[in-house]
């Protein structure tokens, strides 16, 4: 027998801030106690201290009229659950966090006016994407591609349809942190948001398919940090008990702009061309994605900025005030923003030299977050092909040209109304357990709609397609759809989350260009058998690169993600590999089978927190 070997399971950092934790692991890699020690950094610090130290922060930080909030705000971020317990605390200050817990949604106005503004620039990237779906009938033809007999043609087709997504990925999303560093959450917002109303109107004045391409590909500028952007402004001013659901509205509502996109080429499929005009239906179809993000662009400063920006530049009372205004009460917000503050303070341990992008790859913190991201961004699970070409696959069914936009309609609606069932589970059944449970039925059900194709009965054929597109859409929208902007936009330390962000989003939109440049060539040379075969395959490949490497991240505070993601991937992979088998047999098969010891401890902070085989359970 092999002694035991003792191996850290989180790295410590010089200033002591995070506890180490021992495992004991054997030689042949099995884990003996794997149990992961997840500290408040606050836990261990006597109340006198805790309250000499609010008090310096505020004094130092231009904070000194809130000196008594930010004490008590610390008291209670050094243990939420024991709030009861504290003297300092008075009967109406109790109230405050006991309805806290009681009540998590009842949220001021401006968290939900901040969350409906995000929502918007949702839904600008659905029509973006979108519009060109039914456009796609019109202008082809009449810029002389013909992709029902011409390989050539099939490639220029994915050329123009993909151009946006080629822009995002090579440059427009590596514009995301000089833009938010300069010009904040707010107003790389706008500016991106102005890009899109501007490409969108230029896109329906083009007359070759040079030009449209090329006003396709300008329109990546206004997409890529647009997505980058949005959904960390969401979870940088979210309360932890909410963040998934409420930055999970950027994939809901892209999906409802997805639906939008499809209803705007229905209600200009039959416009007829005036003299001198060719092609005015689609060219109404392309500009309409404009007029909302002309919205955005008129409502965002209304808005307050990201908190986690201001303090990142040193401004404290401005983060403060912003808070102030997404928080119920003051001492909420000075709660937050204390913690927000030490947290960051032991975060800045693990930057070790200034070339922030290759620290995502050098850090192991970072690394281990830069692949969970990459992996849960990768498109290759066959939505994109569906979103930007139902209407030719509908079409390649045997459905007229108006039945194919009807049925891509359809596809819009249901895509939207099933990604509201993740606003209840994201942050309960967790982030990691939707896409372990979906990824699964989406490669069965591409695999339906494919061998479809070979019913030979035309109306059998139309109805099963249909059928198996719809079931894929409605398995999608609640795991794939929500979870990769959520994910990926809490799973970076702030120090390099723009850079991260850009990372995780260019890698999405290079596979998006990826899907849109080649699904024409490759339903010519597969036929749609084997396209969807091929996309449902990727589905069995991300289901097993998700157990092994993504980690869950759900009820942690941005900065406590430090510590999951500090736990080597080698190890979670062994834990999950173990947890796979336990799993299948206790909730497939209801077998009695006993509980394995958990994966994570977090301890002092809303009381003890476990994080099982497949997520989070309390203890």
């Amino acid at each position: 027998m092999t002694a035991p070997q003792e191996k850290p399971y989180i790295e410590k950092r010089d200033d002591g801030s995070i506890s180490m934790h021992e495992v004991t692991a054997s030689q042949d890699g099995s884990v003996q106690n794997r149990n992961a020690k997840l500290a408040n950094p606050l836990a261990r610090i006597s109340h006198e201290q805790l309250l000499e130290d609010a008090k310096v922060f505020a004094e130092t930080h231009g904070l000194e009229d809130l000196v008594l909030e930010f004490q008590k705000g610390a008291l209670v971020a050094q243990d939420p659950s024991q709030f009861e317990k504290l003297s300092q605390l008075n009967d109406e200050d109790k109230a405050i966090f006991r309805r806290e817990l009681t009540h998590k949604w009842d949220q001021p106005y401006m968290l939900y006016y901040l969350v409906i503004l995000c929502s918007m620039a949702a839904a600008v990237q659905g029509m973006d994407e979108s519009v060109i779906n039914g456009a796609n009938l019109f202008f082809a033809p009449q810029f002389g591609i013909d992709v029902k007999t011409n390989s050539n043609n099939q490639w220029l087709l994915g050329l123009v349809n993909s151009a946006p997504y080629l822009c995002c990925a090579v440059l427009g999303c590596w514009l995301t942190d000089p833009l938010n560093r300069f010009l904040g959450r707010r107003g790389t917002i706008f500016l991106t948001a102005l890009f899109s109303f501007l490409t969108c109107i230029w896109q329906g004045v083009t007359n070759s398919w040079e030009h449209l391409f090329v006003a396709r590909f300008v329109l990546g500028l206004g997409i890529g940090p647009k997505s980058s952007t949005v959904p960390v402004y969401a979870a940088e001013c979210a309360p932890p008990a909410i963040r998934g659901a409420l930055v999970m509205m950027w994939q809901t509502w892209t999906a409802f702009g997805i639906m939008i996109g499809t209803v705007m080429d229905l209600a200009f499929y039959k416009v007829s061309d005036p003299p001198h005009i060719t092609g005015l239906n689609w060219r109404l179809m392309l500009g309409s994605a404009g007029v909302p993000a002309l919205v955005i662009c008129l409502q965002v400063f209304f808005c307050p900025e990201s908190p986690r920006w201001y303090i990142s530049k040193g401004r404290y009372r401005e983060a403060y005030n912003s808070l102030a205004r997404l928080r119920r009460h003051p001492i909420q917000a000075a709660r937050d923003l204390y913690y927000i503050h030490v947290l960051l303070q032991a975060e800045e341990g693990l930057i070790r030299n200034r070339n922030r992008f290759m620290e995502l790859f050098t850090v192991p913190r970072n690394r281990r977050a830069t692949l969970a991201s990459f992996i849960v961004m990768q498109q290759f699970c066959g939505i994109n092909a569906i979103a930007y070409y139902s209407s030719n696959i509908f079409s390649d069914a045997n459905f007229s040209n108006l039945q194919a936009l009807l049925a891509s309609w359809g596809f819009g609606i249901i895509n939207w109304i099933f990604a509201f069932p993740a606003i209840w589970t994201i942050d309960t059944f967790g982030r990691r357990n939707l896409l372990l449970t979906t990824f699964p039925l989406m490669a069965i059900f591409l695999l339906l709609a494919g061998f479809a194709f070979w019913i030979p009965d035309q109306k059998a054929q139309v109805g099963v397609v249909a059928l198996g597109i719809y079931l894929f859409s409605m398995a999608y929208s609640p795991g794939e759809g929500p979870v990769p902007f959520t994910y990926s936009a809490e799973a970076f330390p702030l120090y390099v989350r723009d850079i991260g962000m850009s990372f995780a989003t260019a890698v999405l939109w290079f596979f998006n260009f990826v899907v849109a440049l080649t699904f024409p060539r490759l339903i010519g040379a597969f036929k749609p058998q084997g396209a969807f075969g091929w996309f449902a395959g990727w589905n069995v490949i991300g289901f097993i690169a998700i157990l092994l490497f993504v980690p869950e991240t759900k009820a942690l505070s941005l900065e406590e993600l430090d510590q999951v993601f500090s736990v080597p991937s080698h190890t979670h992979a062994a834990y999950q590999l173990k947890a796979l088998p336990h799993n299948i047999k206790k909730y497939i098969f209801r077998m009695n089978v006993p509980d394995i010891p958990p994966l994570y401890e977090h301890e002092g902070f809303i009381g003890e927190k476990t994080y099982g085989p497949g997520g989070l359970g309390h203890a």
